[in-house]
């Protein structure tokens, strides 16, 4: 088997996952595979998860290296998170619609237009958009903190639209909304969900809160993606739907074997357009040359790592339920 990288390594003849782990214990590294990758790199995962908690469970390790599979935003969480550690990245050019959709930049300068706003940020965003907002939210974390926040507190939400426009929806929050969308979840097609419905009548249909809002109309279950997984495993249902990028079926079928689960389709019913381009990236052979060169790299400027860690530790102090936004210190809030 061959391979090359951007870096011009080549891999050949090897026996791939083999080599990976000969490199895992050479390098004490952690391999973190999100649900959206390939099946079989997240077969060879020490942990397969959301993008925050596979961070969080890598900075509980003594690992000397974090291999992270997953997309450029997540492996500069856990480089946040765990500077002391390297943290790799297969394929650097393994990014994310909502993190292109939103450049710092362009950020501040709306910061600045609305200075008696708060930033509350997705974390599918750059450090420094995490370093220019006030607190982070997953999809799993954000309506519990949005309700700790003042009524007359002005927000800004970003970068995804979707999962902003459905917290306003469920809350009856009045929210700026960022325009960036989630390229895999704006691919569902509404019509060939409801013929796969009218297929499927007993089928319950669980979508991720970036889908469009007229697709969640349709779900039986909104959620994130491990909430998905696990309302998945749990329904009585022996089919369900899955309205989100279709690997992370991979895990439901290892759960629950006799279940049968089926992706949401796109325009053309079979389209492989539901798929994350930015995911697909990565690779075995690319994972192995990056354990094996300890390339290509996170490296981020430590003001700016600073910044972004506190806007991730107001997150999970206020989603424990502990700490509420007054107590976090300098956020912009209004009467703070």
């Amino acid at each position: 088997m061959d391979a090359r990288n951007g870096f011009g390594g080549t891999v050949t003849g090897l026996d791939l996952r083999a080599e990976i782990d000969r490199l895992r214990k050479e390098r004490n590294a952690v391999i973190l595979a999100h649900y959206y990758q390939k099946p079989e790199l997240q077969d060879l995962a020490d942990f397969v998860g959301d993008s925050l908690e596979l961070s969080r469970k890598a900075q509980e390790t003594d690992a000397d290296v974090i291999a992270f599979c997953g997309v450029r935003f997540m492996a500069e969480t856990a480089k946040i998170l765990s500077p002391e550690k390297i943290v790799v990245l297969p394929d650097m050019d393994a990014g994310c619609s909502l993190e292109d959709s939103c450049p710092p930049e362009r950020f501040a300068a709306f910061r600045a237009e609305h200075p008696d706003h708060i930033a509350l940020t997705y974390i599918n965003c750059s450090a420094a958009v995490k370093a220019l907002s006030d607190v982070i939210v997953t999809s799993s974390s954000a309506e519990k903190i949005l309700m700790q926040l003042p009524k007359e507190q002005k927000i800004i939400f970003g970068p995804d639209r979707n999962l902003g426009g459905y917290l306003a929806r469920k809350t009856g929050r009045d929210m700026l909304l960022w325009p960036g969308v989630c390229i895999v979840h704006e691919a569902f097609s509404e019509t060939e969900l409801l013929k796969l419905r009218a297929e499927h009548p007993d089928a319950p249909i669980l979508a991720h809160p970036e889908c469009p809002p007229h697709l969640l109309d349709h779900a039986d279950f909104v959620g994130s993606t491990s909430a998905i997984l696990e309302h998945a495993k749990k329904s009585p249902a022996r089919t369900v739907i899955v309205a989100t990028e279709p690997h992370i079926i991979h895990q439901m079928q290892k759960a629950v074997p006799d279940k049968q689960f089926i992706g949401a389709p796109g325009a053309d019913g079979n389209c492989n357009c539901n798929i994350c381009p930015y995911m697909a990236l990565n690779t075995m052979e690319k994972l192995y040359i990056a354990l094996r060169d300890l390339e290509p790299r996170i490296e981020l400027d430590e003001e700016l790592r600073l910044k972004a860690k506190t806007s991730l530790d107001r997150m999970l102090a206020m989603a424990s339920g502990t700490v509420g936004m007054g107590d976090l210190g300098p956020a912009r809030v209004t009467g703070d």
